[in-house]
């Protein structure tokens, strides 16, 4: 059997950041990375942007130059997939049916996207946009002629699926469950300015809508709403989120319920392995402590330096600063800290100016920004959230004043 001294299971963000961590911060040990899509990895987060829009090839999503890999003996073993683990052997089975060992193993698979539970889901023409392959396939539908697209879903992917498809002269219809868009990660400010942006540049954004099935003939024609009536649709993009990617883990016997559980220091309730990223559920302190999983690069990343330490000697518990964005239109969106169980709201300059931003309270104290077209405010901003400020509100709201001058002395 083969094996390495650390085992990197997923070749995302999680996986590139934790073997790129070991090798910087000393590990001389074997590090094998196992993926089972077939690129090395690449950036995530430019596919529903700057890849969709063809903006960027794909060779410059490359999270490092291909030759980086081979020169830091880190080995990459692509399109397979792990189908089990066993934590008392040390071993994982593998899609080819090969087996693998380790010593370590960080756990960094991500999510897969939610499926649509109605009938039709499985039609052809019905996209997610997670994977390049995912991406590949509906930049192909488009090029073939494809027009009339309905997206499900108004979460940021959603969003920034239908704002690159207006660009590409697409019909959009989105629709939302909820009475309105981004509501599980925002306030009522944010979304309205966003629904109004998409509807400015002609997407049919309909909220509160729920979808009863897809209909067609061996591909997607249309979708039928709960009130029995039909959309017509070339294509569909499902937006709804994400599964995390954990099967095999909770299989072996991992404690979790959302994910996988980890202590401070990104560890399982397995012996000897971790989980880092989209997939691991943690205790956050930016959200009062709450156990919850943080779907960003920044989470990915920070998890997976702090596991790479842990594993060269120097284990510290994750503390890291959240922060997310999302490009739409000329909008560039960019949150410092988490909303969870805000109490109060205040925004600094006019939504109107398409430059602005939305602060976040709870018992009078700063817990996150929504910055749009407004980097000063997030870069002073998110040092508001950090120090746990508790500013004076009119002086919060004077877009005037820099949020700076807020910090204590």
């Amino acid at each position: 059997m083969s094996g390495a001294d650390v085992v990197i299971v997923g070749g995302g963000h999680a996986g590139a950041q934790a073997a790129i961590a070991l090798r910087q911060n000393g590990f001389t040990g074997s590090v094998t990375m196992i993926g089972r899509e077939p690129e090395p990895p690449y950036e995530r987060p430019p596919l529903s942007k700057e890849y969709f829009a063809r903006e960027k090839t794909f060779d410059r999503l490359y999270i490092r130059p291909l030759p980086f890999w081979h020169d830091k003996q880190i080995t990459l073993q692509l399109g397979i997939e792990v189908t089990a683990v066993d934590p008392t052997a040390k071993s994982l089975s593998l899609s080819d049916g090969s087996s693998f060992s380790y010593g370590k193993l960080i756990w960094a698979t991500g999510g897969d996207p939610r499926r649509l539970s109605c009938a039709g889901a499985d039609l052809a023409g019905v996209h997610a946009v997670r994977t390049r392959a995912d991406c590949d396939q509906l930049m192909g539908e488009i090029d073939g002629g494809v027009k009339n697209i309905v997206v499900i879903g108004g979460g940021y992917i959603g969003l920034e699926a239908a704002a690159v498809l207006t660009k590409l002269g697409c019909h959009v219809t989105l629709l939302e469950a909820l009475p309105r868009v981004l509501a599980r990660v925002a306030g009522p400010e944010l979304s309205t300015f966003y629904e109004k942006e998409h509807r400015d540049h002609g997407v049919d954004l309909r909220t509160g809508v729920m979808v009863d099935s897809l209909v067609g003939e061996g591909r997607v024609s249309g979708v039928k709403l709960a009130d029995g009536s039909v959309i017509p649709a070339e294509a569909v993009i499902v937006g709804i989120g994400i599964v995390a990617a954990v099967g095999p883990l909770l299989a072996a016997g991992a404690a979790g319920a959302n994910g996988i559980d980890v202590d401070a220091f990104c560890r399982t309730s397995l012996p000897d392995i971790y989980a880092v990223g989209d997939c691991a559920s943690f205790a956050c302190d930016y959200a009062g402590g709450a156990v919850m999983r943080v779907e960003s690069v920044q989470n990915a990343n920070d998890q997976a330096t702090c596991v790479a330490k842990a594993i060269c000697g120097d284990e510290q518990p994750y503390h890291a600063f959240p922060w997310f964005w999302s490009n739409q239109y000329d909008l560039l969106l960019q949150t410092a800290g988490l909303s969870l169980g805000y109490d109060a709201t205040v925004t600094r300059g006019k939504p109107e100016d398409r430059s602005f931003s939305v602060i976040y309270l709870k018992n009078g104290r700063v817990i996150a920004l929504d910055c749009v077209n407004s980097t000063k405010d997030y870069v002073q901003g998110r040092k508001l959230v950090e120090a746990g400020v508790s500013p004076d509100l009119d002086r919060l709201a004077d877009a005037g004043v820099p949020l700076k001058e807020l910090l204590p002395a």
